[in-house]
């Protein structure tokens, strides 16, 4: 076999190839490595589950692998829930599942599923508060009800999360004698600064990094850590439109360019998932009030044009 002619400068469908492949080996580790014990015996909440290439999903899977005892797997739509826990079950009888179709800013709701964990179990360990929206409007055509939207769904229901989750936490119980838990909340870069999402998305992670890091104080002395988590350029639902405009005009391989890697992500492995399976366990156990970006190295930058530094 002839090998690859190296002089020729890589296209972009050259460049995308070789990122599928990449992502293929991630989820074959992901999928088919052996199972751990990372998460055993705990007790988690996972809002926002139901996107088929959601993030949510990717965790709720990587934790049961991991020997979640019980996973609560909230979502607003109830469509893709029974795939989900009959997933999840077929794969790992041992793993306890609770589906539940709610909105994740409905206070009687998150306060219903915690109360519900520590009816069934004794106990609350994890609350990944996970479920958002997204939008594309321009800040000139945004309207008041859309940005309130906006901050009920991705703020809102992190504080109901931090609210509700901690105080399932402090609970004392012959299952947990002290008072201990992590809650992750998924942030984004466009929490960071500008250009990454719109000025409503964008203000309204920036509230949920907010959250983390005075969270992480009102709560000193429980022994419940509280971080959150900034994703780049992820293949999601979410982001699923820009993905598919993309592969159809041929430029796929453009996505992700400007960051250090040179390509995007997914939920799946050493990604998304994983980073909220290191914050749920004792192996960030010293991790507290932080904010973990996962973009490639793109927010460790000021803007430059790609192959031009001086």
């Amino acid at each position: 076999m002839a090998a690859p002619d190296r002089s020729k400068p890589a296209t972009t469908q050259d460049n995308y190839a070789k990122t599928v492949e990449r992502l293929k080996r991630i989820q074959y580790q992901v999928s088919e490595g052996p199972r751990g014990g990372t998460l055993k015996g705990k007790v988690c909440i996972i809002t926002g589950v139901g996107s088929l290439k959601g993030i949510g999903r990717a965790t709720a899977l990587l934790w049961a692998r991991e020997g979640a005892r019980h996973l609560y797997l909230l979502d607003y739509s109830g469509e893709n829930l029974p795939n989900l826990k009959e997933t999840i079950v077929s794969k790992y009888p041992d793993v306890k599942v609770t589906t539940i179709q709610a909105d994740a800013s409905d206070e009687k709701a998150i306060q219903d599923v915690c109360n519900q964990a520590i009816n069934d179990e004794g106990k609350l360990d994890v609350f990944f508060a996970n479920a958002a929206i997204v939008s594309v409007n321009s800040f000139p055509d945004l309207t008041a009800e859309e940005v309130s939207n906006m901050f009920r769904v991705n703020s809102l229901s992190v504080f109901l999360a931090l609210k509700h989750g901690s105080a399932a936490m402090k609970k004392i119980s012959a299952e947990k004698p002290d008072s201990e838990g992590s809650i992750l909340m998924t942030a984004s870069v466009a929490g960071l600064r500008a250009a990454a999402g719109s000025s409503s998305y964008s203000a309204s992670k920036a509230a949920v990094i907010s959250f983390a890091q005075t969270g992480a104080f009102q709560l000193a002395g429980t022994n419940i850590r509280v971080n959150s988590i900034s994703p780049g350029v992820v293949e999601t639902g979410m982001t699923g439109m820009m993905f598919d405009a993309a592969r159809n005009k041929g430029t796929a391989g453009k996505i992700g360019q400007l960051n250090p890697l040179g390509r995007y992500s997914l939920p799946q492995g050493a990604n998304i998932a994983n980073i909220a399976l290191f914050l749920a366990s004792a192996n960030s156990s010293y991790v507290n009030g932080q904010n973990i970006v996962v973009d490639g190295g793109l927010s460790s930058a000021h803007p430059f044009v790609p192959g031009k530094f001086n």
